[in-house]
């Protein structure tokens, strides 16, 4: 068999730039081609599209956690979640044949999206180092492996137990169960590398770790403001909501160093006349262009405007909330008294005029949303500049009302329900303290590793086990070689899969790879046909239910793949592993006497929509430490880049979810064949002596003052401010240090890397 070593070719590459709207017949044409490729077409594909995110029966998108249309919308989807879903019923099979003609040293040498390419793993597999091939195991085997492992540690720490954001809230509420009865809080997860910041953040300021308002508050705000998100491509469904937002004259400010497709005008696909008549709508009123990391100097810009309008104008501020609900304000004031507009004209990239017209926005909306994405969270000032989010919004009471509040943006679709149900390795004493009383359990109370120490001590030696649920750890962690060279370090990996990854092929010295079932199919069980629950990014709690034969009959879910490692490791548990595993409403009632807000989980949960886990501080009950919504006062962080250097931030493109790349396209930012790139300001470009298109060599500066090159990349120019650029992850993680790391939130800094950018062959 011939290696598929990237996608299909299809030329040379191109760069055109992208003016038409975002969504609509671009959309349908993608989409269509798509299912037709991985054989989705004629009935799979459309079948699942009337089944993605409906209230009765249907199964929640694994793609992104945008909440579900509260009126029940039947076509809720979009492009990118019905190629995740595509992708993951592709009709391709990866089995024991397979893994018998390839080594693993040769697939080592696949492209990342050759390997996913392949299809659908099928059955338990092991690595054979005699051979370097994976072979076939049995489940019970499988088990057996990775309970004596574990059993023979000398210490449960040395295990490390990761998550991706796919994982349901059943299977994550075992997972933690599984881990913390082993005696570790070793629970890294994919938060650990987005969102940390945000719920650091609120949960200091505030008293809760997410955000407080939900998709109707979108369809009633004045003022929308979207900070450090790609909304097209990371939330697509956000899409509806700003066209909807436009039509009932919300104003729109999007802040972003690249003015992103869906900053400008889409058309909805199940808006049927506007796709007859090509006809679209804004999704944006203005476009503010901050350098990268420079939105908190836009943030506290637009507090001072506010507060020196205060002066003559009382109804700048809402004086009586301040004065009701809040404490540090005075400190917070004079603190943007004294911060001269110079610097943040500078530390923003952005005019004084800019600012306040962004500050005459909020002025004058009533109630305003305030949302951000990983623009905000991935650099080493995030929970500062999510605190200074809250600190503009606490100004004019912008909480504990409808259509007001914090709204962080999610990713992966149950991201945020593994964080509730325990997936946390800074767990409050509150919650061990349930959990050992309803599980009967004693849990550890030490803090457990997050991603980047976790890989800092599977490198060291002070990690053996790695247990990955989900995802594709090797791929989406930073600093590439240093995260590969920590995984080959471990006595035994453990991938709990769908598809083939590079996370299987940069192995321990022992591997197994476990495949368990896609969202998309049934998971019959004991007792039937089981659901599980996902929570999206706004808290909304809801079912899904698989619709589709599984791809091969020897697969299991995660519950079950949970409860066989469990078990194995857990001889002598009390815990009833099998007895969750028959009937998921087993686990659901263990989980509403665990987990705040899941009081009576499995009706609620079967309620239309689902139901919504109350935010005290949206009812302006705040469980901080003084009682009250807290100010901060933060100084502002210097971001301007050193003479020579360029802010580097990581991203997407469009035809890609997380490390899931479907081709080699970014339709919405004009680029064809092609992911080796930079984007540049085409200023930046003429000063180093780079053309249009022109290979270069890109070197970051880490913290201890180490360099990581990527060579022949091309340079695109683009609308990005100058001192900026950006290029696509995966293949940029190399870039980011392991030791490049926010200290307040502990998030690798992806969002900005320090680098030089020289014509190709140049560099010293």
């Amino acid at each position: 068999m011939e290696p598929r070593v990237g996608p299909a070719p299809g030329g040379e590459p191109e760069f055109h730039p992208y003016h038409h709207p975002a969504a609509g017949w671009g959309a349908a044409r993608s989409v269509t081609g798509f299912m037709a490729r991985e054989g989705a077409l004629p009935f799979d594909g459309p079948r699942a599209i009337m089944k993605m995110n409906h209230e009765n029966g249907g199964f929640d998108c694994p793609g992104c956690a945008w909440p579900d249309d509260a009126k029940g919308l039947h076509l809720d989807i979009c492009e990118n979640g019905i190629k995740h879903v595509t992708w993951e019923m592709t009709r391709k099979r990866v089995g024991r044949a397979f893994f018998a003609a390839h080594t693993v040293t040769e697939l080592d040498g696949w492209s990342d999206h050759a390997l996913e390419n392949e299809g659908r793993l099928t059955e338990p597999m092991v690595y054979d180092p005699e051979t370097d091939h994976y072979v076939p195991i049995t489940w019970k085997d499988a088990f057996a492996v990775v309970g004596s492992t574990l059993r023979g540690l000398d210490d449960p720490n040395e295990a490390t137990f990761y998550t991706s954001g796919r994982l349901g809230n059943e299977a994550a509420f075992l997972y933690q169960l599984m881990a913390r009865e082993l005696g570790t809080n070793n629970l890294p997860d994919c938060s650990n590398m987005c969102h940390e910041a945000s719920g650091r953040a609120l949960q200091t300021a505030l008293g809760t770790g997410k955000g407080t308002v939900d998709l109707e508050d979108w369809q009633t705000a004045d003022a929308l403001f979207v900070l450090g998100v790609n909304a097209a491509s990371n939330a697509p469904r956000m899409l509806t909501a700003l066209t909807e937002a436009y039509h009932h004259g919300a104003q729109i400010v999007h802040v972003n160093p690249l003015v992103e497709a869906a900053a400008r005008r889409a058309i909805i696909p199940h808006d049927f006349k506007d796709m007859a008549t090509f006809r679209s709508t804004r999704t944006g009123t203005m476009n503010l262009q901050v350098r990268i990391g420079g939105d908190m100097a836009l943030l506290r810009g637009m507090a001072k405007a506010l507060l020196e309008q205060s002066a003559t104008d009382p109804k700048a501020l809402d004086r009586e909330f301040v004065e009701r609900h809040t404490t540090g304000f005075e400190e917070y004031r004079a603190l943007c008294e004294a911060t001269p507009w110079e610097e943040l004209e500078t530390q923003s990239g952005l005019s004084r005029a800019d600012v306040l017209e962004a500050a005459r926005v909020y002025r004058e909306a009533d109630r305003s949303i305030i949302s951000w994405c990983l623009g905000i969270t991935q650099h080493e000032h995030g929970v500062d500049t999510v605190r200074e989010i809250v600190n503009l919004l606490l100004l004019r009471g912008n909480l504990g009302r409808e259509g007001a509040g914090p709204c962080p943006v999610r990713g992966h679709s149950n991201v945020q329900g593994n964080r509730t149900c325990g997936i946390d390795h800074h767990p409050r004493p509150e919650f061990l303290d349930r959990l050992a009383e309803v599980c009967r359990i004693d849990p550890p109370r030490e803090h457990g590793k997050d991603t980047v120490s976790s890989i800092r001590a599977m490198r060291d030696g002070g990690i053996k086990v790695f247990v990955g649920m989900g995802g594709n750890f090797a791929l989406a962690a930073p600093d590439t070689p240093v995260t590969h060279e920590a995984l080959r370090t471990c006595e035994l990996t453990v991938q709990v899969s769908t598809k083939l990854n590079r996370s299987h092929v940069v192995h321990g010295r022992r591997a197994l790879i476990l495949p368990c079932l896609g969202r998309t199919e049934k998971d019959h069980q004991r007792k039937g046909v089981q659901s599980t629950s996902v929570e999206d990014s706004m808290s909304m709690v809801h079912l899904s239910v698989g619709m589709k034969r599984p791809a091969s009959p020897h697969l299991l879910s995660e519950p079950a793949i949970i409860a066989g490692m469990a078990r194995a490791a857990l001889p002598d548990s009390a815990t009833p592993w099998e007895w969750y595993v028959e009937d998921y409403d087993r686990i659901r009632d263990t989980m509403a006497r665990v987990l705040d807000g899941f009081e009576d989980f499995n009706r609620r949960v079967r309620l239309p929509l689902g139901f919504r886990i109350k935010q005290p501080a949206r009812e302006l009950v705040f469980l901080t430490a003084s009682g009250r919504a807290e100010f901060s006062s933060s100084a502002l962080p210097d971001v301007v880049p050193a003479p020579g250097e360029l802010a580097l931030g990581t991203m997407r493109s469009h035809d890609q979810w997380n490390t899931t790349i479907y081709s080699d396209d970014d339709r919405y930012r004009g680029v064809k064949n092609l992911r080796t790139l930079v984007f540049m300001n085409r200023a930046d470009m003429r000063e180093r002596g780079i053309a249009d298109m022109g290979p270069v060599d890109i070197t970051s500066t880490a913290r201890d003052g180490g360099h990581r090159r990527l060579n022949g990349y091309l340079a695109v120019p683009y609308d990005i401010p100058r001192g900026c650029a950006a290029g696509y992850m995966p293949e940029m993680n190399v870039l980011c240090a392991l030791d490049d790391h926010s200290t307040q939130s502990d998030q690798p800094i992806m969002k900005h890397v320090r680098v030089t950018v020289v014509p190709a062959g140049t560099s010293a």
